[in-house]
């Protein structure tokens, strides 16, 4: 299987950060004879149950990226566009429509009748057909598309929103008044050959949307988050998590974590940063629901190494799991533990990365993908011990004739699980365990991940 092109493109950006992930994969890929292609035992644990599958569709078949969910609908972003899911019968997922809009990464939050989407890779114009453009191109447009979907049979582009080195990843913060609602743009890996993406970058786009005019929405801030210029391998953010009930927001930044005020949504004001010499590339966050521990990833290898390894172990391409010591973005972030799958894969790609939490009232659970190590599901009750208690591992070397799971993001929505799979398309499971059952009485009208609310029985 190839590798999944995770940031193809922007790690050719600059001959440093090449070098860099150059000599990391170097490290993690010697010897050849270090990954015994051992399978695991078993591909689903017993309290998970595969129940539905959609294959990718005809227009739209490049990589799967994120997901977003609204009402009885999952939009799963691609590179090529995206693609909107009836899930009102989540055993039976329906395609409702297809949009063909190439831009790379596909990133996808969802407000309301408003979708907004990543563009990670240079285009001539702002529009879907714009040809591909090299990224030395002045012209060449990245940022954010913003779709209509009050139709999901037929969504409708709206605007874009151009920002510094394109979007690799989009955040929703509601804004305070109701009437504005904002967009958190991450991306990074500049050079000064690239006019759109000049160094230090670091720092991340802020886009206003009125909400009754989303064709006016604009980049009202571009603040840098790392004045001191971070570490060394810090060059802008990967992605951001917020928390708009605690007016805080954990960042995922390459070489650093760090902690966000966003009491003003259009001012985020960093209040906290960690560095970890464990971890190669941080990548995402996820607050507990008690916003009192805050977990990351590491993206070791860039999304394209065999990490999941007794030889790679327990602490590197994994989750860390921090405290916070303190109220909000006031807090200090403790480190507490790491927690990493010991299912090892062999010579298959698979490291830490997009999961969410699983909406039990009290206790802190988390379902996450692994790239080809699958669906894992997590307890972290114990900040100190997390353990794996589920996981969905489709693997060739178990069942002869299936496709290799390649997980890109897993998340837990009004009683199911929902992967967006690289290659494989769409996985829906239910899961069977009296941990999780509470869950199910937890329903969410909309849901963006990185964008998380306090849930409770009954609702979102």
């Amino acid at each position: 299987m190839p590798a999944p092109p995770t940031r193809r493109r922007r790690l050719a950006r600059t001959a440093t950060l090449t070098a860099a992930v150059g000599t990391l994969l170097v490290g993690l890929l010697s010897p050849a004879s270090a990954y015994a292609d051992e399978a695991p035992a078993d591909e689903i644990s017993s309290n998970i149950t595969h129940v539905a599958h959609v294959p990718k569709p005809d227009a739209v078949r490049s990589t799967n990226s994120d997901l977003a969910f609204t009402g009885d609908y999952a939009i799963g972003g691609n590179y090529d566009g995206f693609v909107v899911y009836d899930i009102s019968e989540p055993e039976d997922p329906q395609i409702v429509s297809e949009v063909l809009c190439p831009g790379g990464q596909g990133d996808v939050s969802v407000s309301g009748d408003l979708l907004y989407f990543s563009v990670d890779y240079p285009r001539a114009g702002t529009e879907c057909g714009a040809a591909a453009v090299p990224t030395t191109d002045p012209d060449g447009f990245e940022g954010i598309r913003i779709f209509d979907i009050s139709d999901k049979a037929n969504p409708q582009y709206v605007a874009a929103v151009a920002t510094d080195c394109g979007s690799h990843t989009n955040t929703l913060v509601p804004g305070k008044d109701g009437e504005h609602e904002y967009i958190y743009v991450s991306s990074y890996s500049p050079s000064a050959q690239f006019p759109n993406c000049q160094p230090p970058h670091d720092k991340i786009s802020i886009i206003e949307v009125p909400v009754d005019d989303p064709a006016s929405a604009e980049l009202i801030d571009a603040p840098v988050l790392f004045p001191d210029g971070g570490n060394a391998r810090t060059s802008g953010c990967h992605d951001i998590t917020v928390f708009p009930s605690k007016d805080v927001a954990a960042g995922a930044c390459m070489g650093d974590g760090i902690l966000m005020d966003i009491s003003d949504p259009a001012s985020p004001v960093v209040t906290e940063v960690v560095q970890d010499t464990n971890f190669a590339f941080w990548h995402s966050a996820t607050f507990t629901n008690d916003g009192k521990n805050v977990v990351f990833t590491d993206e070791l290898g860039g999304g394209g190494a065999p990490t999941c390894t007794e030889e790679i172990g327990p602490e590197r391409g994994a989750d860390a799991v921090y405290s916070l010591d303190g109220d909000g973005s006031g807090a200090d972030l403790a480190f507490q533990s790491y927690f990493k799958i010991d299912r090892h894969q062999g010579g298959e790609i698979c490291v830490a990365h997009n999961g969410s939490l699983i909406p039990v009232p009290g206790q802190d659970f988390f379902v996450q993908s692994w790239y080809t190590g699958g669906v894992s599901v997590i307890d972290f009750n114990d900040a100190a011990n997390p353990e794996e208690i589920g996981y969905f591992d489709i693997d060739s070397r178990v069942e002869d004739g299936v496709q290799d799971n390649n997980s890109w993001s897993a998340y837990y929505y009004n009683g199911y699980v929902y992967s967006s799979d690289i290659g494989r398309g769409i996985d829906v499971l239910k899961l069977d365990d009296p941990r999780l059952r509470a869950a199910e009485r937890v329903r969410m009208d909309e849901f963006n991940p990185q964008s998380q609310p306090v849930y409770r029985p009954g609702r979102g």
